[in-house]
């Protein structure tokens, strides 16, 4: 097998980083988009970046699974939010991880959370690095005197596959295609697949709550955890292999979304499903995007539950390649291990064509023996997954680009978007000179949509990272105040903390720094996230 070499400061493998002929293509597009000249430029190379000395040596047997090798140290820095982007292109890695341990057993994990605690050294549980909010960033706080980066990268196994229950028994650090891998000759799949699947971690899914493949139903990792096992500061936390409890509150529910700032997650138990056997899938182009809307809404509260109804705005349909005339389109899917799905495929139509939507054509229909017809879907679900890529690209144009998203009600979300569009246009106009804001909704439930926004503008080399502070606190600052939440799926980590503090409840947030107190008294557990 051929080993591909990961990139030090852009998204997945350096071998599928746009070539110079794509970012040539890519910055023509984006000049026309945002009417001013750009130039590309490249990033600082990994032998040229300055790495500090290690602030402590650990023992050997700490250091028999360990390196501060700086390739190491530098890959661990940081996850791949645009902040991150940024300073791993220019070569700033101030202060990466002192080391970078690769433990292969629970005890191995035990000792070092032992050793830390004991030395004063803060420890980062790191899984695929996917992060977008800070959330794995090396940053040396107050009262300590080092940073250890704990990766899961070597518990990474399926360990057990029950076919009667339907469910697995899989290590925190095993990514989304080995996951895959492992339960396909069972017949069974997981099916979570977040935009990061191909890099990212079962444990990093669990710790911060990731959305993945579903539109309805089953839209975040939480509704696929059967069971979670954690390690703390002071001792093992595992919850009981069973369907469902009514036993108090549940324990799950506090390690998801924990952000390693309670624990690391080891392992966890996941419902899974049979491998679907039948697909439906259409697009529905709606002239003006609120009735788009409508329709949307309809949708998700009909009881058809569609594994995708993700409506794009027009700016968003011409980005992601699935239509260039002007239209909103709602994508539309559904899929089942059991039985054909005409009925619901026609009946959604029904419903979308009836609220101002039009089809041009008949439904796609596939089976397990049948490939599925290429169309439009198809063209959306290329570029979903080479989005991180070309926000690499850009970086390397000198354009600020990034995503944010959040959940409202339906009756909020016209007033949310309105308020959004217009806080982040005006500040892209005040540091941008102008730019781009598009919306996509991800997931939709009975009561409200998940909206998902990108915004673009062009910016001044050496300001891009104040360009952007300025973007994103104007775009939190409309979520706040149009009653959304401050992240539906990509977690608080260190750039939303603020917004979280403000949404969460005083009372709450005491409880949760008891229990950090609790299970990590000196505090050592990925400090400055989440508490």
């Amino acid at each position: 097998m051929v080993s591909r070499e990961k990139s030090h400061w852009a998204w997945g493998y350096s071998d599928a980083f746009p070539d110079e002929a794509s970012r040539g293509r890519l910055r023509a597009r984006v000049e026309a988009t945002l009417g001013t000249p750009l130039t590309d430029e490249a990033p600082v190379p990994l032998a040229s970046v300055d790495v500090p000395a290690p602030r402590f040596t650990p023992p050997q047997e700490l250091r028999a699974f360990g390196s501060d090798a700086p390739a190491d140290r530098v890959s661990h820095a940081y996850g791949r939010g645009y902040r991150d982007l940024v300073r791993a292109f220019r070569g700033q890695f101030p202060s990466p991880p002192d080391w970078v341990f690769f433990p292969e057993s629970e005890d191995q994990v035990a000792s070092l959370l032992h050793f830390c605690e004991r030395e004063d050294i803060q420890v980062v549980p790191f899984g695929g690095g996917t992060s977008v909010v800070g959330g794995v960033e090396s940053v040396l706080e107050k009262g300590f005197r080092g940073v250890a980066t704990l990766s899961l990268a070597k518990l990474d196994r399926v360990l057990e596959v029950n076919a009667t229950d339907r469910t697995a028994r899989i290590q925190a650090g095993a990514r989304g295609p080995a996951i895959e891998e492992g339960l396909a000759p069972h017949g069974l799949t997981l099916r979570h697949y977040p935009q990061s699947f191909e890099f990212s971690t079962l444990g990093g899914w669990i710790a911060t709550r990731a959305g993945g493949h579903f539109a309805t139903l089953h839209t975040h990792i939480d509704d696929f955890v059967q069971s979670i096992r954690m390690l703390t500061p002071r001792g093992r936390m595992e919850t009981r292999h069973v369907p469902a409890s009514g036993a108090g509150p549940s324990a799950d529910r506090l390690m998801l979304g924990s952000e390693g700032a309670f624990g690391v997650i080891v392992e966890a138990t996941l419902r899974l499903q049979e491998t679907p056997r039948w697909r439906a899938s259409a697009n529905v182009s709606f002239a003006r995007f609120e009735d788009g809307v409508r329709a949307t809404r309809a949708l998700a509260q009909s009881g058809l539950h569609p594994s995708n109804c993700r409506l794009l705005d027009p700016v968003e349909a011409l980005m992601h390649r699935v239509s260039d005339r002007g239209d909103a389109v709602l994508l539309l899917a559904f899929e089942s291990a059991d039985h054909p799905l005409e009925a619901w495929l026609e009946r959604s139509l029904s419903i979308a064509t009836d609220l101002g939507g039009t089809c041009d054509e008949d439904g796609r229909y596939s089976s397990s023996e049948r490939a599925a017809a290429p169309g439009e879907a198809a063209a959306w679900k290329a570029a979903f997954l080479s989005a991180p890529y070309l926000q690499s690209a850009l970086v390397t144009l000198g354009v600020v680009v990034d995503t944010f998203e959040t959940a409202c009600t339906w009756s909020a979300f016209p007033e949310l978007d309105r308020a959004i569009r217009a806080d982040v246009g005006a500040a892209l106009a005040r540091e941008c000179g102008g730019g781009v804001v598009s919306c996509r909704f991800t997931h939709v439930y009975p009561d409200g949509p998940a909206p998902y926004y990108t915004f673009l503008g062009a910016g001044r080399r050496g300001d891009e990272l104040a360009q952007w502070a300025a973007i994103k606190a104007a775009a939190s600052g409309a979520i706040g105040r149009a009653g959304g939440t401050i992240t539906h799926h990509h977690a608080v980590g260190r750039w939303h903390k603020e917004g979280y503090e403000a949404e969460r409840s005083p009372l709450f947030g005491e409880a949760l720094r008891a229990v950090k107190q609790k299970l990590d008294p000196r505090g050592i557990l990925n400090p400055g996230v989440l508490i």
